[in-house]
């Protein structure tokens, strides 16, 4: 049998860095948070191919003595915990292994100076070996710099990506930090070329459009809520994209803890189920939330990279995360993403200024004569040119107008305006104070109607169940039924009526009315599946909605039906004071305004 033995130092220590460098970015996300957690209020960050060549991190931070600069080369040594509650951690890092650990992987050099010193202090350690030590001439804060990772490690240095990926995930460590905290002055420089650079004492909003993208700031609400926790109070901050505002894939997400960057499955999971009824399925939000929580209701220990955390009471914090959201939206609901798509406005045919038509009319002109017609009064008895063979195209009208009149005085009130036509019997055509608006009313009146039912009570008729003439037995493993059973009274709420039968059994008396032709073994193995994975199942919640938004899309105008104008004004005010109305239930916008300097522009008036 093998002796037992203690491993040497060096080991150790690329052990450990094993766990918290995965790559550079991971080098940087340690480093920075350092910075960070000193108290700098300036952080600069320099890194060269990627981070494979170098990363350098500069601050004006507390900085370190000679001794304590020693002492923060050795694992398990801190700053950042004063006592033993761990659980009370309030800085972004705290284990004391992201130093040393960089240090058995890199050549790692740190230079520091404290406030009042004459000068500072370097340490060069190379791969866990030191090598250099002796003062250093730098301003008061900390120097870090990081070269040659894996260099003497060939089987890591060779599983690392090229220097573009390395780059986009180290551009994407640091736009999360700087978002975290804006009362910190940031700057990122790749290759010595600038990237971006933020500056101290922005607000959050400002921060966060100026870092994710500008338009944000006009197609995004802000959010500032409060609820009481066990321990305390929880608040969600930042701001979220509309439903129309979104995105192919979800890297425009960006979830904080206590100020902690985190990729969470819980709180992604909640941003989904709040978007759910807004967004298709293969659309993502763009939003940057923040939620503050008590330290002892969230444990942030449980991934040495500290990228996850786990809540004491994950289903209220998601809970928290819907409601918080979807109430935010709520006060931006009758917006939509106002700025109009570039290929849809450059594909308007403008009046050919030469005496041919443009190339994209000759097909439905061809043969006329466009010679100048004499001067003369025309009589409206006779046409003024042969139509020929173009009358039975042009025949049948695509729009329908009716007589125009004037804009009341008070329009303003009206931000969608006043219907003018209806266009191929789907769009209505609506003249506003400050543009031309155009509404998809089957759309529109889809999501009208799907708020009607709820505010008329309809998740009182969706909780009404019914009963199954003989109830079912569905058999399932034992901690499925104990994950069910704590959600019985939950689940009766909505209408579905369940009890134990047996250790590995569940008894089906009755399915909420919506649901009633639902499988019941399939609906209990999917709910128990979802209570397993979020800790709270939302599953049959999102059914009914589901079965909601159907009823609606089926229950609403339809595409070509032909409106008089007493009905499209009346769909424009119902649209006006409906929650979620710039969006139908599938994610796309209901109504979209072209402002009348597009429309000047369009006739060269600009």
């Amino acid at each position: 049998m093998p002796q037992i033995r203690r491993l040497p130092e060096t080991l150790v220590n690329r052990i450990a860095a094993g766990e918290v460098v995965e790559r550079p970015a991971s080098a940087l996300k340690e480093l920075v948070e350092n910075s960070i957690d000193a108290g700098a209020t300036r952080i600069a960050v320099s890194i060269v191919d990627g981070g494979l060549g170098s990363i350098e991190i500069t601050d004006d931070g507390c900085g370190m003595s000679a001794d304590e600069m020693t002492l923060a080369l050795e694992r398990h040594a801190t700053s950042k915990l004063p006592d033993e509650a761990i659980e009370q951690v309030a800085t972004l890092g705290f284990r004391g292994e992201a130093l040393p650990s960089i240090a058995s992987v890199s050549r790692l050099t740190l230079e520091s100076r404290v406030r009042g010193a004459e000068q500072g202090w370097r340490r060069v350690v190379d791969h866990g070996a030191l090598v250099e030590e002796g003062p250093a001439a730098l301003p008061p804060g900390t120097r870090v710099r990081m070269e040659n990772l894996f260099g003497k490690i060939p089987a890591r240095r060779k599983f690392l990506r090229t220097p573009r990926s390395e780059y986009a995930a180290c551009l994407d460590v640091v736009r999360r930090l700087a978002m975290a905290r804006p009362d910190i002055g940031l700057s990122f420089e790749h290759g010595g070329r600038r990237i971006f650079q933020v500056q101290a004492g922005e607000g959050t909003e400002a921060r966060v459009a100026q870092i994710v993208a500008r338009e944000l700031a006009d197609n995004g609400v802000s959010i500032d809520l409060e609820r009481p926790s066990s321990e305390g109070t929880m608040r969600l901050t930042g701001v979220a994209g509309l439903p129309t505002y979104n995105r192919g894939i979800a890297d425009h997400q960006y979830l904080f803890v206590n100020g902690r960057p985190v990729k969470d499955r819980l709180l992604t999971g909640a941003v989904r189920g709040a978007y759910a009824d807004m967004l298709a399925r293969d659309r993502h939000a763009v939003l940057a939330l923040f939620l503050e929580i008590p330290h002892a209701d969230v444990d942030v220990n449980v991934h040495p990279a500290k990228t996850e955390v786990r809540f004491r009471d994950a289903q209220a914090v998601r809970g928290f995360i819907v409601s918080g959201l979807r109430q935010a939206l709520s006060t931006g609901d009758r917006r939509s993403a106002q700025a109009p798509d570039t290929g849809a406005m450059g594909r308007w045919q403008q009046e050919p200024t030469r005496e041919e038509p443009a190339p994209a009319l000759r097909s439905i002109f061809a043969g006329r004569d466009w010679t100048a017609p004499s001067p003369g009064v025309s009589h409206v008895s006779e046409p003024r040119m042969d139509w020929g063979s173009d009358a039975e195209v042009l025949a049948a009208p695509q729009g329908r107008a009716e007589a125009a009149q004037p804009l009341p005085d008070d329009a303003e009130q009206y931000p969608l305006g006043i219907a003018r036509g209806q266009v191929a019997n789907t769009y209505i055509v609506a003249e506003a104070a400050d543009g031309l608006v155009l509404v998809d009313q089957h759309a529109a009146h889809e999501r009208i109607v799907l708020e009607r039912l709820r505010a008329a009570g309809a998740s009182d008729k969706v909780a009404a169940s019914q009963a199954l003439l003989i109830p079912e037995v569905v058999e399932m493993d034992e901690p499925a039924c104990d994950r069910l059973e704590e959600q019985i009274d939950h689940f009766a709420s909505l209408g579905l009526v369940i009890e134990r039968f047996g250790p590995g059994a569940m008894l089906v008396r009755a399915l909420p009315g919506t649901l009633k032709r639902a499988d019941p073994e399939k609906l209990l193995i999917g709910l128990a599946d979802d209570l397993a994975k979020h800790g709270a199942s939302l599953l049959l919640g999102e059914k009914i909605e589901h079965v909601l938004a159907t009823m609606a899309c089926h229950g609403s105008v339809r595409a070509g039906r032909s409106l008089n104008v007493a009905e499209m004004n009346a769909l424009l005010r119902e649209m006006e004071a409906t929650p979620r109305s710039g969006q139908c239930n599938h994610g796309r916008p209901t109504w979209v305004k072209l402002s009348m300097d597009d429309v000047e522009k369009l006739f060269g008036r600009h």
